[in-house]
């Protein structure tokens, strides 16, 4: 949280216009979380560091502006758009309830979206290019801001150039064949998706409570309430794959339903393995040509900081210029620190 809040500071007084902190939900959801999981852990996620802004002694909105959201595209396609809609009225209504922001841009949650790289299946991997269009739509319905699509390739390898392409152009045509884009909020008023946007409204309502009562996100995750949580729902997620025909079940086409002995194989993508002795080579020659004083110097600059009160992003930015590696800054953070532990979920 130190380093957040001094992002947020640092930010607030020199580069106002520098979106600080991205709050990522894609990987909780890539792990297994349901919807209402993805939503209530990220907007709790999100709402923990603006706490830790203000406990810093910092005006609501000087720093929450520049905040930014990064959510799952997943393949329940009104689920998803309600999952959007949802997370935007509620990060408006604690904004200003919770935090008393004044600021319009406060309230408002600006939001990236990803496709969903766990629902993509080695088995029949061209069925993946109308997962990630499906999925892409509904990121565009719910107003993300903006999109990354996966290709059709990734549950097998790195994307080819081909592959990246396609999905480049899956974004394209939505963009600027469909129309879809030009509607603020489409699905407002639907009876179906305004009940799914309450509901998941009412269920991260819930997540919250819960987590207040443990004393914030970071008491809920040392106890590992979320990991469980999202651990139970993959679980979960998995037997109804698994469940045998015939028994109700999650259906993926191509595996275990429709499924076919000829695939349909695409190109594989090949790494030349020198490249990473390249960048090996890259990293030693630098370290032997830097100034190994003032590298030196920076490091202990920034460990002081970190020790003590003061900001400490000008002391990564100084150990930047003297060329220290990423690693060797956060060794030197690590020194003062320490590093978390996850504890075992039971």
């Amino acid at each position: 949280m130190r380093l957040v809040t001094d992002i947020f500071a640092f930010s607030a007084a020199h580069v106002p216009r520098w979106n600080t902190i991205s709050v990522s939900g894609y990987h909780i959801r890539e792990a297994g979380a349901t919807a209402s999981q993805e939503l209530a852990f990220t907007l709790r996620d999100g709402i923990e560091y603006v706490q830790a802004g203000v406990d810093a002694g910092l005006d609501v909105d000087a720093f929450v502006p520049r905040m930014s959201f990064f959510f799952n595209a997943h393949s329940d396609f009104f689920e998803e758009i309600a999952k959007y809609r949802a997370a935007r009225r509620i990060w408006a209504r604690v904004m200003r309830e919770r935090f008393g922001a004044r600021d319009e841009r406060s309230l408002k949650l600006r939001f990236h979206a990803q496709t969903a790289g766990v629902s993509l299946t080695a088995q029949q991997p061209t069925n993946n290019v109308m997962r990630t269009a499906l999925q892409a739509l509904s990121a565009v319905l719910g107003g993300t801001n903006s999109l990354h699509t996966n290709s059709l390739d990734e549950a097998l390898a790195l994307p080819t150039a081909e592959a990246a392409t396609l999905a480049l152009r899956t974004q394209q045509i939505l963009a600027h064949e469909t129309g879809v884009a030009r509607t603020v909020d489409p699905f407002g008023g639907s009876y179906f998706v305004e009940r799914l946007t309450r509901d998941l409204e009412a269920e991260a309502a819930e997540y919250f409570r819960t987590i207040d009562n443990m004393g914030g996100m970071i008491a809920a995750i040392e106890r590992g309430f979320p990991q469980r949580e999202v651990a139970e729902s993959a679980y979960r997620f998995q037997q109804d794959v698994e469940r045998k025909p015939g028994w109700p079940r999650q259906v993926i086409v191509g595996v275990n339903e429709f499924a076919s002995e000829r695939d349909g194989g695409v190109p594989i993508l090949q790494i030349d393995e020198s490249a990473a002795q390249q960048q090996l080579d890259k990293v030693d020659r630098l370290r032997r040509t830097r100034n190994k004083v003032v590298v030196a110097r920076a490091l202990d600059k920034l460990r002081k900081a970190a020790a003590g009160t003061e900001n400490t992003m000008p002391a990564i930015l100084d150990a930047v210029r003297a060329y220290a590696t990423v690693g060797e800054m956060c060794d030197a953070l690590r020194d003062v620190w320490g590093e978390y532990q996850e504890q075992a979920i039971i």
